[in-house]
This record gives structure tokens, C-alpha cells and sequence, in this order.
């Protein structure tokens, strides 16, 4: 009989686990990479397009909101629109790991590690 040091842990199963874990993920970060996201600022006045990957597509400015006279205004509202599409592309993310983690059976080792 050999003496397993982890205490009958299967190490085994540990490693197809991560392993699905890994094809999950990058199957989640090519779908999520693809999806596209609109940031805007000022009820749709200023709205920008970004792919889950975070490359920026498009920028769409209301005529109403360009004013010579308040360049400041249309500047605060482009960087608005920037930091919402930001913002959806990190929440999608955070999201989507998540979702790959949560579901997974760790095969013990989150009782091992005080997590059940």
C-alpha cells in the first residue's frame, strides 16, 4: 500500500480539471473577444463601439453636442463614453472568469484549502 502525502487527494483529477479549466477560459476569452460593447455619455450623445478584446471600433458624436464655445463639455463627454465602454469590457471579463471558475468541481481541493 502506498502512502498518498496528500491525504488522499487525486492528483489526477486535479490536473483534468485545470485542464478544462484552461479550455473553457480561452474558449470564453475567444467569444467574449469577438462581442461588441457601446460606452456612451450623455444620454447617447456621445457613444463608442469597443470588441470584448478592447479594440475601438467606432466614435458616434451628436451634432447637437459640438458648441465651438464649450469644447470642454464635448471632451468631458468622449472620455465619459470611453471609461463606460472600459467598464464593459472589464465587468464582461470579470464576468466570464467568474463563470468558468464557478462551475468547476476542483476534485477536493477546495476542501483541502478551507473552502468546504
Amino acid at each position: 500500500m502506498t502512502d498518498n502525502p496528500l491525504g488522499g487527494f487525486d492528483l489526477n483529477s486535479l490536473l483534468e480539471t485545470a485542464q478544462a479549466m484552461q479550455s473553457q477560459l480561452a474558449e470564453a476569452q475567444e467569444a467574449q473577444a469577438a462581442e461588441l460593447l457601446t460606452g456612451s455619455a450623455g444620454g447617447g450623445s456621445v457613444e463608442i463601439d469597443v470588441l470584448g478584446s478592447g479594440e475601438f471600433q467606432a466614435v458616434r458624436i451628436r451634432a447637437d453636442v459640438v458648441d465651438p464655445d464649450d469644447v470642454d463639455m464635448l471632451n468631458d463627454l468622449v472620455l465619459a463614453a470611453l471609461r463606460d465602454a472600459a467598464k464593459q469590457v472589464a465587468d464582461m471579463q470579470s464576468e466570464a472568469l467568474g463563470g468558468v471558475a464557478g462551475g468547476m468541481d476542483l476534485g477536493g481541493l477546495g476542501g483541502m484549502l478551507g473552502g468546504g
